[in-house]
């Protein structure tokens, strides 16, 4: 099964951090207590997890954080932003102590770090131009004609349109998020691929690019896709990754943090779903 969002290839993760093998020891549970301070990453993708123009740290990931790290007792987070690409690498290079992107919990991240029971579930959309003038509802009507199609660096659309067939010529690479708008409106590329979620949010923002209508999930080896995103923790951070699923299977059972995701777009369905499947069971989904 194929929980999409962003995948962030071994390979990068080797380049980003200069291809060492081994990690940099990450600060422990009982040091960042007594230091009374935690460092997590966003990749300021909204609505995951973002800095806003008063440099104050919103998003499902870092809201729900928040509250974790009160109840932690741990009353300093020092916020850091970073390419999605770099996330993991960061992690192994122990430039922050734990990640609030809502980064999918994939079998291949599994690998390389830790995450946290799920926060949130959400699935996949595409950008247009303006009246979708290309007539696109599908990531596979670009298996089926010439049109292209881009993605952001390190996204687990790469791995599911390789799977549905789209040819690697007709998918165009962008940095981030913010440079999709100005791809599809100027025809470098026919859509975007992207979640429902960042879809929306990046239509809001320009008359130029609309939300595809009548988008049809993707289904990939036999099941639509739906993804499950988590905090995300270096190999040596269990203790701390288990005291914040504590924290967090205490916190999703309250009226407060469904507020939380559905304030962020996140629609009800997306918030129950969110229990449907555990890390262990997307970890070693085949």
């Amino acid at each position: 099964m194929l929980n999409i969002r962003r995948t962030t290839f071994i390979a990068l993760a080797a380049l980003l951090t200069g291809g060492v093998a081994a990690q940099a020891s990450a600060a422990s549970l009982k040091e960042i207590k007594d230091n009374g301070t935690i460092r997590i990453a966003v990749a300021n993708e909204i609505p995951y997890g973002y800095m806003d123009m008063n440099g104050q740290a919103k998003g499902a990931g870092p809201d729900v954080a928040k509250h974790i790290m009160e109840q932690l007792g741990i009353k300093n987070i020092k916020w850091v932003t970073t390419n999605f690409g770099s996330l993991i690498p960061g992690l192994r290079a122990n430039r922050f102590d734990m990640v609030a992107a809502e980064m999918a919990i994939l079998p291949q991240r599994c690998k390389e770090v830790l995450f946290s029971e799920p926060n949130s579930s959400y699935g996949e959309g595409l950008l247009v131009a303006k009246g979708n003038p290309d007539g696109l509802h599908s990531y596979d009507a670009f298996a089926k004609n010439d049109k292209k199609i881009a993605i952001m660096a390190g996204a687990d659309q790469l791995e599911m349109l390789q799977k549905l067939g789209v040819p690697g010529d007709r998918m165009v690479t962008i940095s981030s998020n913010a440079d999709a708008i100005s791809t599809v409106s100027t025809g470098r590329a026919a859509g975007y691929a992207a979640t429902s979620l960042t879809v929306a949010q990046l239509a809001a923002k320009s008359d130029k690019v609309e939300a595809a209508a009548e988008f049809e999930d993707p289904v990939v080896d036999g099941k639509p896709v739906r993804s499950w995103g988590g905090f995300t923790f270096s190999q040596d951070s269990g203790a701390l990754r288990d005291a914040v699923n504590a924290e967090l299977a205490k916190f999703k059972k309250t009226p407060e943090w469904q507020k939380i995701l559905t304030g962020y777009g996140f629609s009800e369905h997306d918030a129950k779903a969110s229990f449907d499947q555990s890390t262990k069971q997307l970890c070693t989904a085949e």
